[in-house]
């Protein structure tokens, strides 16, 4: 039986492209296209099929990707979702993690990487960059030892909405010492980015959101 993806987002053309290409994937299928969050509320209110996948746009009209996830996190917390956007916004991704979003797909995302992520988020429910599911699969990251407590520290505030700035103040810490924990802890989980790091932290539960 194929998986069932819904896709929100208010760019037809974009949306039924994305639907072709997902249609060609042998075990996947589109079963719905919606334009913004209040019509895939309506959906879900309907008791309509809910998807395996959603596809969520980030920027929508009526009701964005933003305040679809935390619709979602209050009421169907366990629907496997990747965000989708134009730029890499890391606040924006780092908001719509914290609400359960399972990764975050760029727009131009080659079609291998695309069949991947998906693969991703249905087995092991996240997506990460190849990069960093290299770095899941190593036995060595399933260790966390070497991290001192005020990397510890440093972690669950990178995990939230603050700035590096605003981390600093927190930990009463200068803003080149939170640069040293930051590649510190970049080198030790072998993430290239917060992003990165936040996906790491949440799928391995070292940080709870």
């Amino acid at each position: 039986m194929k998986k069932t993806i819904i896709i929100v987002d208010d760019h037809t053309l974009f949306a039924q492209s994305l639907q072709g290409l997902v249609n060609s994937f042998q075990e996947y299928e589109v079963i719905k296209i919606l334009k913004n969050g209040q019509e895939l509320l309506e959906y879900f209110e309907a008791n309509q099929k809910r998807p395996d996948i959603l596809l969520l746009d980030i920027r929508m009209p009526v009701m964005n990707g933003m305040a679809t996830m935390s619709w979602l996190k209050e009421h169907f917390p366990e629907q496997k979702t990747l965000a989708l956007t134009m730029e890499h916004d890391e606040e924006t991704i780092i908001k719509m993690v914290r609400m359960g979003c399972r990764g975050y797909l760029l727009k131009d995302i080659e079609p291998e990487e695309f069949l991947y992520a998906l693969e991703s988020v249905a087995t092991s429910g996240y997506y990460f960059s190849r990069e960093i599911e290299e770095v899941l699969d190593h036995p060595v990251t399933k260790t966390y030892a070497d991290l001192s407590v005020r990397e510890m520290e440093f972690l669950n505030f990178a995990c939230s909405e603050k700035t590096y700035k605003e981390v600093a103040e927190e930990m009463n810490l200068s803003p080149k010492t939170i640069d040293g924990y930051r590649e510190s802890l970049f080198s030790k989980l072998q993430v290239k980015s917060r992003v990165g790091m936040v996906l790491f932290a949440v799928k391995n539960d070292i940080v709870k959101i």
